[in-house]
């Protein structure tokens, strides 16, 4: 077993994915990070497509970690080379650990069918199916006894809020309700690690935000640890506890979403944040006042709230509001301090700092 932290459930490990008709004398002998980008241009070059470049990153266990990117990016390569739906060329991938690309035909399919969910952009669902039927499917591939099969879908099914349509078939179902049987159908199977890609973006943009709100619910009830692709500024900024940039198949930049917006690596992650306010991306944390001590009277939110649920609350309690961690007071935002921290950070993301001064005073 290679060494992962074990906060750690997702690795992988300077993956490239390349499209040519022979790449391995690319990747005889140690192949250099630093040099990822001269060999991806030599690749080209030679007519071969790099697909995915050098990619490494860390998915914690009960995370959320966002990959974006512009089309043809490779976030998709990516995600496919995870589950090995695409066979990566060079690297390696841990799943707790194990190298994903030292497993055999039979492992990978065991791995696929219990420990990995997938959803998708087309629903993927078998018309001549019942809701209920389609979402049972993998478990009888699995072979799960049918009481316990129908034990699963029905938690499932309450847990997306399908009651009543298990008869219904696709085609008697809304876009959004089809969705909710996708996801009903990859988390039957109670999988560790859960793969999206881009599945609200067919969705109309009201039913899109009722989808994101109903999978972040699902979110803090089983925490699963998320790989989600999206093109999406604000639905990354929304789900994400962390998210990666791609661009020409290679990673840009890694980081919480404010960090990306306060500290963009380059001007390509730049052009992805620059329309997003402040308010929604800073956390109570990252305003507080040191001048501030918690008070009795002063009101309670949780740290991790946004500036931008702070407002309010803040517009008609002057004196402060108290952010606590695991219900432990960690200090005091002011008015003061949500506009001293919007001043100083404010890179080209309009007048932030004027108009919550406005909203407050």
């Amino acid at each position: 077993m290679n060494e992962v932290a074990a906060d750690i459930k997702l690795s992988c490990r300077h993956v490239w994915k390349v499209y040519a008709a022979d790449a391995s004398p690319y990747f005889k002998g140690e192949v250099d990070s630093a040099d990822a980008t001269e060999l991806s241009t030599r690749m080209r070059a030679d007519g071969a497509i790099p697909a995915a470049v050098d990619v490494s990153f860390d998915v914690q266990v009960g995370e959320i970690f966002v990959i974006m990117g512009l089309s043809g990016s490779g976030k998709s390569t990516v995600v496919r080379c995870l589950s090995r739906l695409v066979e990566p060329t060079h690297g390696e991938i841990l799943l707790n650990g194990e190298d994903l690309l030292k497993k055999s035909d039979k492992e990978l399919i065991d791995i696929r069918r219990h420990d990995m969910g997938m959803v998708f952009q087309n629903f993927g669902l078998m018309p001549h199916l019942s809701v209920f039927d389609n979402i049972a499917f993998p478990l009888s591939l699995q072979g799960v006894p049918m009481a316990e099969q129908v034990e699963k879908v029905r938690r499932v099914i309450d847990l997306v809020g399908l009651e009543g349509r298990e008869t219904s078939y696709p085609r008697q179902l809304s876009g959004g309700q089809q969705q909710r049987v996708g996801i009903a159908r990859s988390l039957a199977v109670e999988p560790e690690l859960w793969f999206l890609d881009e599945p609200f973006s067919a969705l109309d943009p009201l039913i899109r935000r009722q989808m994101q709100d109903e999978f972040l619910r699902i979110q803090r009830t089983l925490q699963k640890s998320i790989v989600f692709i999206t093109h999406d500024f604000l639905e990354a900024l929304k789900i994400a506890d962390r998210m990666m940039i791609m661009r020409d198949g290679m990673v840009v930049q890694v980081g919480t979403p404010a960090e990306l917006i306060v500290n963009p690596a380059d001007d390509y992650v730049a052009e992805f944040t620059e329309d997003v306010p402040l308010v929604r991306v800073l956390k109570a944390t990252d305003v507080l006042d040191p001048e501030q001590s918690p008070t009795s009277t002063m009101p309670e939110r949780d740290s991790a709230c946004c500036v931008e649920e702070l407002l309010p609350l803040l517009s008609r309690h002057k004196q402060g509001i108290v952010a606590t961690q695991d219900g432990v007071p960690i200090g005091v935002v002011t008015a003061t301090s949500v506009i001293t921290a919007l001043a100083h950070e404010d890179h080209g993301h309009g007048e932030d700092a004027a108009a919550v001064e406005e909203v407050l005073n």
